[in-house]
Parts: C-alpha cells; sequence; structure tokens
C-alpha cells in the first residue's frame, strides 16, 4: 500500500514551473504503476495550456468551474463538479478556470515527475525515450522520422543489417551476443526495442527483452507463428475452418513422398521460410524430387539457427518432432489475398489496416501490395473476427503482427495463409503516404508499454503500393539504373516515389539471396496515388524510365 500526504515540496516546483496558477496537492507516481495520479487546482483566472505529445490522460473536477478548449476544432465545453473526460495523446488543448477548479488527472503513462507538468511535454528534459532498432538503416530511419512525436525519440541502431539479414549462415550465439554487448555499452535508459526484419530478429527480441526487461511477446508466442507446422497445428485446434490440410515430412527422407497423404497438387516449403523462399507447387512426383533436392542443399542456412532457437522452448507433443529442417506440404489455397495488419497490447488484439497483394499472373511471385484494400468491407471484418481469435489463442502480447489471407470468391472461405510477428517493412511507406505515419509508430508505442493510436487517412494520397520490377530468367546484370537516373524520377518525373535497386551490376540474378523460387527481384518502387488507376500509370512511367541489362 502507497499512502501520500500533500507534498508542500512538489506544489513549490510547479509553482516555479510555466503554470504559476496550477498548484499540485498531492501526486502518486510510482514507476511500478502504469499511471500516475494526481491532484491539482487550477486558481481561478489562470489558464492550463497543454500540448500533449507522449501522454493521455484522464481528466475529473471535484470542485470549481471552468471550461476546456479544444485547439484542433476550436470547440469549447464546460467544466463542473461531476465533469470527466479524456484528452488523448497528440491533442493541444487549454484548460481556463472561472473560479477555483480541482481536478484529479490520471496519466498514461506516468509522468516522470511533477515538473514534467510543463506546456509541452516534447521539449521536457529527460523524456527523450532511447529506442533500439535492429538492423536500422536509412529507409527506415526515414520512416521512423514520419511517425508521431518522432522528435521524443533517440534511435539507437542495434546490430548492423549485414549481422541479421541475407547471410550464408546464421551463428546466434555470436549475433545475440554482439547485441547483448551493444545494449550493455550504450550510455542511456533502455526504453524499448522494435524490429521489422523476420527471422532471426523476430525470434531474437523476446531474448532481449527477457533479459533488459524490455516490452515484447514471448519467445514460444513467437516461435508459434514462425514455425508454419507448430503454426498450422495450432491454428486448426481454434479455426479449423480456416486452415487446408496440412503434414509435415523430412526432405531427407528419400520415402517422403509415399508419406505423403496430401493430393497433388500441393505446396511444399521449409517449416522456416519466409517469402516463398525454397516454396514450390508440387503437380507430380517429379517436381517432388527435383524441389526437395533444391530444398536439402538450403535448408540448413535457416534449419540450425532455427533449432536453436526451438530448444530453447516446451514444445507440443506431436510438434516436437518437427524440427527446422523439416518441411510443410499444404493443399493448394487461392483467391484474393490481402494482410492484415494488428497489434496485441495487455491481452487486447486490434487490426487497424488491410492491404491487398496482387501476383503475377500463374505463378506466387508477388507483383504488388496496394493499400488501402478493396475487398469487400464484410470479408475484412470476417478476417479481423479470425485474427483477433487466433492471436488472443496463441498468447502473443505486447508486440505487432501481420497475418496473410486468401479470400476465395467462388466459396466465399477464407483461408490463412500466414502470421508473421512483426510489422511488414514492405507496408511501412504506404501507410505513410495514406495514413500520414508509418506502421513504425505501432512498434514503437508498444515497445513503451502504451496503447498505440496509429493514425488514419491523414497522409497526402488516398492510396499507395509497393511494385516489385521482375525478371523471370537468370541473366547476368550488366546495367542497373544510376544514381542520377533514380533522382531524377523520384524528384521531377514522379515525385513521393521511391526506388530501391535490388539488383547487382556485373553479377547474375541467381546469385541474390531470399529470393522466391520463380523469379528474381530486380528493384522495388513505392508511389503514391489519388486513385488505384493513377498508381498503375505511375508505375507504368517510372518502369519506362528503369533502364536495366541483362546478357543470357
Amino acid at each position: 500500500m502507497i499512502i501520500k500526504q500533500p507534498d508542500t515540496q512538489q506544489t513549490a516546483k510547479a509553482e516555479r514551473g510555466h503554470f504559476p496558477g496550477v498548484e499540485v496537492v498531492a501526486s502518486v507516481n510510482d514507476r511500478n504503476l502504469k499511471y500516475s495520479f494526481h491532484d491539482i487546482i487550477v486558481e481561478s483566472g489562470s489558464t492550463y495550456h497543454v500540448k500533449r505529445g507522449y501522454y493521455s490522460e484522464t481528466v475529473y473536477c471535484f470542485e470549481g468551474s471552468g471550461e476546456i478548449e479544444k485547439v484542433s476544432d476550436g470547440s469549447i465545453h464546460p467544466i463542473i463538479p461531476g465533469t470527466l473526460f479524456v484528452i488523448y495523446r497528440n491533442q493541444e488543448h487549454y484548460i481556463h478556470a472561472r473560479e477555483n477548479m480541482r481536478l484529479a488527472i490520471v496519466y498514461d503513462p506516468p509522468l516522470q515527475d511533477i515538473p514534467s507538468l510543463d506546456e509541452d511535454d516534447t521539449n521536457v528534459p529527460g523524456t527523450k525515450k532511447n529506442i533500439f532498432v535492429v538492423g536500422l538503416n536509412e529507409f527506415n530511419i526515414e520512416k521512423l522520422q514520419s511517425i508521431n512525436n518522432a522528435d521524443m525519440y533517440n534511435f539507437v541502431k542495434l546490430l548492423d543489417v549485414e549481422d541479421v539479414l541475407e547471410r550464408d549462415n546464421y551463428p546466434l550465439q555470436d549475433i545475440l551476443d554482439k547485441g547483448r554487448e551493444q545494449i550493455s555499452d550504450f550510455n542511456g535508459t533502455h526504453d524499448g526495442i522494435i524490429y521489422y526484419i523476420d527471422f532471426p530478429v523476430s525470434t531474437m527480441i523476446p531474448i532481449f527483452g527477457k533479459e533488459f526487461g524490455f516490452k515484447t511477446a514471448s519467445l514460444e508466442s513467437v516461435l508459434k507463428c514462425e514455425h508454419k507446422y507448430w503454426s498450422r497445428y495450432e491454428q486448426r485446434n481454434i479455426i479449423p475452418e480456416h486452415v487446408p490440410l496440412f503434414q509435415a515430412f523430412d526432405p531427407f527422407d528419400d520415402n517422403a513422398i509415399e508419406r505423403i497423404e496430401i493430393k497433388y497438387p500441393f505446396w511444399v516449403k521449409p517449416v522456416k521460410s519466409f517469402s516463398s523462399y525454397l516454396g514450390f507447387r508440387i503437380n507430380n512426383k517429379s517436381d517432388f524430387i527435383l524441389a526437395t533436392s533444391v530444398i536439402k542443399k538450403n535448408i540448413g542456412r535457416f534449419a540450425d539457427p532455427f533449432n536453436y532457437m526451438l530448444d530453447m522452448v516446451q514444445m507440443p507433443h506431436g510438434v516436437a518432432e518437427v524440427r527446422g529442417n523439416y518441411c510443410i506440404a499444404e493443399d493448394i489455397i487461392g483467391g484474393r489475398q490481402c494482410t492484415q495488419e494488428g497489434y496485441c497490447y495487455e491481452g487486447m488484439v486490434e487490426v487497424y489496416a488491410t492491404i491487398d497483394s496482387f501476383r503475377e499472373p500463374y505463378l506466387p511471385s508477388f507483383s504488388s501490395y496496394q493499400y488501402p484494400s478493396i475487398l469487400p468491407p464484410d470479408v475484412q471484418k470476417r478476417m479481423t473476427v479470425i485474427s483477433k481469435t487466433i492471436m488472443e489463442y496463441l498468447d502473443y502480447n505486447n508486440a505487432p503482427f501481420n497475418i496473410e489471407y486468401f479470400w476465395d470468391m467462388e466459396t466465399n472461405r477464407i483461408w490463412l495463409l500466414e502470421i508473421n510477428p512483426r510489422i511488414s517493412e514492405s507496408h511501412c511507406d504506404l501507410f505513410e503516404k495514406v495514413d500520414g505515419s508509418s506502421s513504425h509508430q505501432v512498434a514503437v508505442e508498444l515497445a513503451l508499454g502504451i496503447k498505440p493510436s496509429p493514425q488514419k487517412g491523414n497522409g497526402e494520397y488516398n492510396c499507395a503500393a509497393k511494385f516489385f520490377v521482375r525478371s523471370f530468367e537468370d541473366a547476368m546484370v550488366t546495367r542497373v539504373p544510376s544514381a542520377e537516373e533514380i533522382q531524377h524520377i523520384e524528384e521531377e518525373l514522379v515525385p513521393g516515389s521511391i526506388i530501391k535497386i535490388k539488383a547487382i551490376e556485373g553479377k547474375r540474378l541467381s546469385e541474390m539471396m531470399d529470393q522466391d523460387s520463380y523469379s528474381y527481384n530486380t528493384a522495388i518502387v513505392f508511389v503514391g496515388a489519388d486513385s488505384k488507376k493513377h498508381l498503375d500509370e505511375k508505375y507504368r512511367l517510372i518502369q519506362d524510365h528503369l533502364h536495366f541489362s541483362f546478357s543470357p
């Protein structure tokens, strides 16, 4: 039990601040709590100006009268004894006192100290939060600067991109030790950690969270999403009608094809994979033999570090024997594809966006991601119910996620494809263009223990897309667009576009890492527009000015 008596020292601090007419009668501010409570008096004739970037506040009037003025729309609302109101983050307002007005205020998250009753908490010394970002690069720095109150955060790079992405092997013990050393040596507070990279980063975050006190999901819940067979196993228990037939198999077993009970055609992929890497459509036994020969040569790249993580948790009976070197066979599912982005906060699951995923004709390779979705609202609502059901069941908490779906228009059936325990780096610029803030905002607020407040419709464009420039045959890259050509497109031809060249001059396309099994991604293009039609027009214009050269 904590008992607080009126504190004259605290009162004196407030009186010497920006509000000579505000007296702090008493306050409770304990770092073990998720809020702070303050009893204040706003003196007659005084005005209390607040521009809260970081906090939300719930206010109750006990005595006196006055009014609250909302700056965004100029609306004014009376305050009398018994008035209760909530002021959300990013809402600037004035409280005017006609007579001495006594208010009880609850701040979420807690104010660090009484002097933080400053009129603009973004400028209070010591309130800047240190957020570790795994593999931080220039693109993501730009996206992080778009989020609300970005100037309140200090984004600290944790590990280099080369440590955690596109490696021939992943010595996880060494990578984890390097990350631990960087966190320990950092001269400042450890306020949060975020990420947007798939395995192994997604599974490293819970380990750092447990060791350094970061707010993260548990390793077990993350692995229930990452391990494709374990994930299907759990999905079948709670949403069986949205799960295709599936079966685990050992690609090193010479008799594996005889043990698979799923009829042709079916899809195979390792239990740890992403972006269709080492994924193959199997139409007959010859396809299976060819696919497994490729898988066996490459599966160890992720299987060995994945097994390292699996050894840290207790897997259920029926799943434990399916190690990282196993594969999963699944019945073919299809239809209109999309992804839902959401988060889990203190046991509550929310979905805040649906993004359409378009594929190349007759291939599993993506051609574009487009936001917002044009799927029927009732279909999106049904997907949201599924997302909430499965994420609650997995006990995944205090972290973002995205879930990929198919909607079969002929049968009106929804299929869950896979769950990714992270925000999608591919979507963050789309959110910035349409909503005015990258989805990094959700990750940052969750990392700080704050209920996320993603924006809607505050961006420059009505819709946005990420397009994939692809080649469907292997070749030597003899020319890629120059930096000057890219700059001309981004700044003059299609302002606001972002172009990232993936192909490397002087190398074969097949030497690029983490490609799907059916094409090569030579570049990606982000673009925004006022309509879907204009999106396509802008992309075609950009394509016409992206000059690649290849030799067979």
